[in-house]
């Protein structure tokens, strides 16, 4: 579930890129809002895990979906961030 939030959020900071022109502030709040869902997906996996006391798959997953994370969450920032700097020149 993580990884579709985290697509959709760089899915529409890309569209917040593109539309930046109309002033389409819905994109850039879609992207943060997807972003925060990416953040609580994750750790609500992780947190099922450990209440099964999947301890294995914890050892053998987590390692690669935490940098899946940062990656989403740093792509998405960064998107946004070029939104906001053409916007305001």
């Amino acid at each position: 579930m993580w990884l579709i939030f985290g697509g959709a959020a760089i899915i529409t900071a890309l569209l917040n890129i593109m539309n930046y022109k109309n002033r389409a502030d819905i994109f850039r709040f879609l992207s943060l809002a997807f972003t925060s869902l990416t953040v609580c997906a994750f750790y609500a996996d992780g947190a099922g895990r450990v209440i099964r006391e999947d301890w294995a798959s914890l050892m053998d997953t987590m390692p690669t979906i935490s940098k899946a994370l940062w990656i989403c969450v740093a792509l998405s920032i960064i998107i946004n961030s070029i939104s906001l700097i053409k916007f305001h020149r």
